[in-house]
């Protein structure tokens, strides 16, 4: 039986990369592949999904407004189809989704999304949020921060370089984005301080209060020399 899959990313990770090689495996035995990308990203009506490494292949625009069941179902009616992709994920809504779910389950046909999992104020995106919650295998494509550490968080700049932590959840330039681990992400959005805050200059200049100086224990050798001197005393004579 088919499943809906789900791979999850932050900005930067390959994403569209991992899904050209896996549609053109298929297309390489002779299958047929649907590729479907958001509206939102489209320079033209015609689609296009494109790596960052310079490879791309057609694909077909999807609106919030779309039937992906009903689209696909005909498109397979037209010739059979092997497998579908679904770049730009975070953008499908709950129905198209559970679309997609019911392609899975009742065509038998597998489907893949790839999409990112929070927006740049560490919120899931309404389409990731219900992949999460249902499709039935979950994979994390990995990036990593300028740090080195995993980069699980997307930060959003304005062109001066100033992270914005409001706003509009889409915003389509990605120049505009910045990977990066959850440690850097809390800087940059100012959700923990670098530093710890600076003594105040009346903490600096506090004395300590004075202590009184204990006496001087007394010596343990001061009673056998008393008993000795007692000794050494001639015995007193009676008269």
């Amino acid at each position: 039986m088919s499943k809906l899959y789900f791979s999850y990313a932050a900005m930067n990770a390959g994403k569209s990369t991992v899904l050209l090689q896996a549609s053109w495996n298929y297309q390489e035995r002779g299958m047929r592949t649907l590729l479907f990308t958001s509206a939102l990203y489209a320079k033209a009506d015609d689609g296009c999904i494109t790596s960052r490494i310079g490879i791309s292949a057609p694909a077909k625009l999807y609106s919030e407004t779309d039937d992906l069941h009903a689209w696909i179902v005909r498109e397979h009616r037209k010739k059979k189809v092997d497998c579908v992709f679904v770049d730009e994920a975070q953008f499908l809504t709950k129905s198209q989704v559970w679309q997609l779910a019911r392609i899975a389950d009742r065509l038998d046909i597998p489907v893949l999304c790839y999409g990112l999992r929070t927006d740049f104020r560490g919120e899931l995106f309404p389409g990731s949020a219900e992949l999460l919650a249902i499709a039935d295998n979950l994979r994390e494509i990995r990036t990593i921060c300028h740090c080195g550490r995993k980069a699980t968080m997307v930060v959003r700049r304005t062109a001066d370089g100033r992270a914005i932590t409001s706003g509009d959840q889409i915003s389509i330039e990605k120049s505009m984005y910045l990977s990066l681990c959850r440690v850097h992400w809390e800087e940059e959005t100012g959700r923990w301080a670098e530093s710890a805050p600076a003594k105040t200059k009346a903490s600096r200049t506090r004395k300590k209060p004075a202590t009184k100086k204990k006496p001087a224990a007394a010596s343990k050798k001061a009673p056998l020399r008393i008993a000795a001197a007692r000794m050494k005393r001639p015995p007193r004579t009676r008269r």
